[in-house]
């Protein structure tokens, strides 16, 4: 993954970065596709429109190959009280707040009817949310992971995903962030410490989608 040769010779010196093997059960988790990253309106544009672009090609392969879809939203109260310290944190998120024009899904990554909404409140697709038995009920042991922001609810979601013993694979091109270096490096501290960090294509080969 992105790095220096001497960060990559470092990290691997030290222990860090073991590759793990996907399972034969993978799913899909799309992370907070939402309009407040694509309209320039909002304060959390990040100009992520090639990454949402991915994000549509990845979705379409998980729907066509069967494997079970997860999309979250964030939808927070307007008076924040159920983001408690994270929205004391980041006031941006009154862009999440119940009935804001940001917080709809970015045209075509809408979950469809017999996929899997988690509506959340914080970083992460799993805080107090049930994902992960509901992944568990399935026998998932995989979690393909796309969506916005890498350094925020990509990352929170990737961690929380490995404690609960599904291997994370983050698809580097379906995701993104305001900050090409703040991307880059929790990119890097992801496939060394939580997961795999995997190309579009590689993903959509797991997927058996033929790569053009």
């Amino acid at each position: 993954m992105t790095g220096s040769t001497a960060q990559q010779a470092d990290y691997a010196s030290a222990g860090y970065g073991h590759h793990l093997v996907p399972g034969d059960r993978p799913a899909l988790l799309l992370v907070d596709p939402a309009q407040a990253y694509t309209d320039p309106a909002c304060p959390l544009y990040a100009g992520v429109e090639e990454e949402v672009a991915a994000m549509g090609v990845l979705l379409s392969a998980a729907r066509t190959a069967g494997i079970p879809v997860v999309v979250t939203r964030v939808d927070i109260r307007p008076d924040g009280a159920d983001a408690g310290v994270f929205f004391r944190k980041v006031p941006a998120l009154a862009a999440f707040t119940t009935g804001s024009p940001f917080a709809r899904y970015i045209d075509g990554l809408a979950p469809r009817a017999d996929e899997h909404e988690v509506v959340k409140q914080y970083p992460s697709a799993f805080f107090g949310t049930g994902l992960a038995e509901h992944l568990h009920t399935l026998g998932v042991d995989t979690l393909l992971i796309a969506g916005l922001s890498t350094s925020g609810c990509v990352r929170a979601s990737a961690v929380d995903a490995m404690q609960h013993g599904f291997v994370p694979l983050v698809v580097a091109d379906a995701v993104g962030d305001r900050d090409e270096d703040v991307h880059r490096a929790n990119l890097f501290d992801l496939s060394h410490k939580v997961g795999e960090v995997w190309s579009l294509d590689r993903a959509l080969e797991l997927l058996g989608t033929p790569v053009a």
